[in-house]
């Protein structure tokens, strides 16, 4: 098969490929921020990592065809508001450099420790994103604006909430094992006593993290699961979620309301799908564990069984979202067409370019307009989502020739 065969079959599933690297990008940084010391996977994050970003970064850049057509995204409109209309984009390497020596000075004066941790390595991103920003070639500001943002909903969900909460309790070397003893563990029993699993939540002698203790049906001795922060997936449910929110205020021109209904779905099963692995680990020990196994089975749902739980359950969701969002920003506004004279600026709602007398073009009921060979390969009109209801058959003209209503 030739290399432009195989690219034109690319070029016709650029969504499910987008979805494939999304999620190949962000399960190496998990990996990455949370890799098990001393193992192969200690190093294996780093490759499938540019292999991720690599087919992302393909994926949603714009064809030859769009290149110049395209519209600035939310990102782009959020970050001029922030930056003074660019302004401040120059400032950008000081202000990565500032935060890394405020990180290291955080740690060496105010941290229990000066190593180097998780939530040091999530700062440390965002830092070298800030320094790397204006290193990035133009063509590629739309990578570069979703690296940004995802460095920086990573922090807002991850870092900032853990430092609010450590100076609310005045103590900056309180242990990140609080994560566990409000989002997770309270939430976990809950739905354990509501599958009828007696259960309690309590300290632990020696630990900062709390306890999950229960009987396991067929021991008949008390087990305690203790909920540490590493073990919680709250590393996990920032990643996804940051990387989900940059991803549709990069790629989308607009927020209509079924947008932001579908960002805060983003968020709300991601959260579920941590408190469900949790609770899927625990049922494992308490239906299938005996004392030959040990609690071995429990062990091996944590160590493997939660991740993929977690990971099909993003997959699924972002699968339902990519079927569900308009096309993206690839479409201006097409202005209001007389009869058959199409205005200069009138484009495809899918692949942005200019609808001309002499390519035929359907129209959908909802009003949007498209070539007939791009609605017809996707199947799926890019203003109302649903699948193509033509109102007129094609004219030699490209458009329906009634007058918009």
């Amino acid at each position: 098969m030739t290399f432009e065969r195989w690219s034109a079959i690319a070029n016709r599933h650029r969504r499910e490929i987008t979805l494939l690297a999304l999620l190949t990008a962000v399960a190496a940084t998990a990996l990455l921020i949370e890799r098990p010391k001393g193992t192969l996977l200690d190093w294996l994050a780093v490759p499938i990592l540019v292999l991720g970003g690599a087919g992302f970064v393909w994926a949603i850049s714009p064809s030859k065809r769009e290149g110049s057509t395209r519209l600035p995204s939310v990102a782009n409109r959020l970050l001029k508001r922030a930056t003074l209309d660019g302004r401040l984009v120059p400032f950008f390497p000081a202000l990565g450099a500032a935060i890394i020596l405020a990180d290291l000075g955080y740690n060496w004066m105010l941290s229990a420790t000066p190593a180097i941790q998780t939530e040091d390595t999530i700062v440390l991103l965002a830092a070298a994103s800030l320094i790397g920003y204006n290193f990035a070639p133009s063509r590629f500001a739309r990578e570069r604006d979703f690296i940004l943002l995802f460095c920086a909903c990573l922090n807002a969900i991850l870092v900032v909430p853990l430092l609010v909460a450590r100076a609310y309790y005045a103590d900056f070397e309180r242990s990140v094992d609080l994560y566990s003893w409000v989002a997770l563990a309270p939430q976990t029993s809950a739905v354990l006593s509501a599958l009828g699993v007696a259960n309690s939540v309590h300290g632990v002698t020696g630990s900062t993290a709390p306890g999950l203790t229960f009987v396991p049906q067929h021991i008949q001795v008390q087990v305690t699961v203790v909920i540490t922060t590493a073990c919680s997936g709250i590393y996990s449910f920032g990643i996804f979620a940051s990387a989900f929110v940059a991803f549709v205020l990069t790629e989308y021109e607009g927020m209509s309301r079924r947008v932001w209904l579908l960002l805060g779905l983003g968020f709300l099963t991601a959260y579920v799908a941590n408190v469900l692995r949790m609770v899927v680990i625990v049922l494992v020990g308490y239906y299938t564990d005996t004392s030959p196994t040990d609690l071995q089975n429990m062990l091996i749902a944590h160590s493997y069984a939660g991740w993929l739980i977690f990971l099909g359950w993003i997959a699924l969701f972002w699968t339902v979202v990519f079927r569900l969002l308009p096309n993206g920003v690839a479409a201006p506004p097409a202005r209001k067409m007389e009869g058959t004279r199409i205005s200069a600026q009138a484009r495809c709602g899918i692949c942005a370019g200019v609808l001309t007398p002499v390519v035929p073009a359907l129209r959908c009921v909802c009003g949007a307009t498209h070539h007939r060979t791009c609605i017809l390969r996707t199947g799926r009109c890019s203003e109302c989502g649903q699948a193509p209801r033509i109102d007129a058959a094609p004219l030699s003209g490209g458009i329906d020739s009634r007058p918009s209503n």
